[in-house]
């Protein structure tokens, strides 16, 4: 999807804010770029829209050179989200998440459709919100609708310059936790600059941790956490405070007991209701026995519109499953390799937990740190 091929950037002054970054990021995934302030991860953000030029070395977006697209087309194809938000205060809600679609053309009837769909996805109802003002939303929900606005029309790529580091510290977490659900959800390729390492392994397929321009490691939130490259990115990540213990064993140790489940009588509009009251986007389906039968997402029965159906005739086969007395780092590892969100854990065909890239985090940093994070 994009790929950094030697690229650099050096300022008239000599300075070198880009020093050779080598580093490809897969269709679908979150990378995450992180260090210090000054190790040039903005820069490299904005090397891929072309707000900023490289110095040297090739930039290449679906296989092409960035430097052969007209750079406004190029601009108007990838999302973006900054952290000071940048709404229009003086149009509506729904006119600033269709800024980009108005440019391309859309009509006003597609426009519309999209804009409610996409408040829909973060539990904004259109009819309360989509014509009011942005003074008239919190932070939190401004930062949405940032987010909304980048997703508008539909890019495959969306690039993010700490969009939550203004916020207080439960918002942030909430705003976290639902870019998860919608990536999830949408399945887009996302670059994410920050600064802090618990956002990074809360969010991040991969991670890019860079110093004075240069990339030092980049790899899992699992690989980083084990096996840092070297002292600065240890001391980065809290690996100073490591001790010698032993991780979890089984997938029983580490998974979360109580997913959100429901019954396969149940019907459309009682797993709607149970997802907005348990603010998630993904249903695990069961039988009485307690057996898993599927999934439902959010956007499937949206798009589906459907009433009065009973989930065991709508959801989706095909969930990703491990063994509760599994080994927890072989679960960890199929996670990292094949992109999942999570894993349903079963025990005796019975679903008894869900296994996220957040416990797993939980999991290895406990074990690296000697507690909870």
């Amino acid at each position: 999807m994009l790929a950094f091929k030697s690229v650099s950037k050096e300022y008239r002054d000599g300075t070198k804010a880009v020093d050779n970054l080598s580093l490809e990021v897969e269709r679908g995934e979150l990378v995450v770029l992180i260090g210090p302030s000054g190790c040039g991860k903005t820069t490299s953000l904005r090397m891929v829209n072309r707000m900023i030029e490289p110095s040297g070395g090739v930039l290449l977006l679906e296989g092409r050179d960035v430097k052969s697209y007209d750079p406004v087309r190029l601009r108007r194809s990838i999302g973006y989200v900054v952290q000071q938000i940048g709404l229009f205060p003086h149009v509506t809600i729904a006119e600033n998440i269709e800024v980009v679609p108005r440019l391309l053309g859309w009509t006003p009837q597609k426009r519309s459709a999209r804009t409610s769909e996409l408040l829909e996805l973060v539990n904004m109802d259109p009819a309360v919100y989509r014509d009011r003002f942005p003074h008239e939303l919190s932070g939190g929900q401004q930062q949405r609708i940032g987010v909304l606005r980048a997703l508008a029309a539909d890019p495959e790529l969306i690039l993010m310059d700490e969009p939550f580091g203004a916020l207080d510290p439960i918002t942030r977490e909430q705003l976290q936790d639902e870019l998860k659900r919608l990536q999830a959800a949408v399945h887009k390729t996302i670059v994410f600059v920050t600064h802090d390492m618990d956002e990074a392994l809360r969010l991040a397929s991969r991670i890019a941790v860079l110093r004075r321009g240069r990339l030092l490691q980049y790899d899992t939130p699992a690989g980083i956490l084990r096996s840092p490259a070297d002292d600065f990115v240890a001391q980065f990540v809290g690996h100073h405070r490591m001790a010698d213990r032993q991780g979890p064993q089984t997938v029983r140790e580490i998974m979360n007991p109580r997913p959100v489940t429901l019954g396969v009588g149940a019907s459309t509009e009682e797993a709607f209701a149970l997802m907005q009251s348990r603010q998630v986007d993904t249903l695990l389906v069961v039988d009485a026995q307690g057996g898993l039968h599927g999934y439902v997402s959010a956007l499937h029965l949206a798009v589906r519109r459907t009433q009065g159906e009973r989930l065991g005739d709508v959801c989706e086969q095909g969930v990703a499953v491990v063994d509760a007395g599994e080994d927890a780092q072989g679960a960890f590892a199929r996670m990292d390799q094949e992109h999942l969100q999570y894993l349903a854990v079963l025990d005796g065909g019975q679903l008894t937990g869900i296994v996220t890239r957040r416990s797993m985090v939980r999991a290895l940093a406990a074990a690296v740190w000697g507690g909870t994070q």
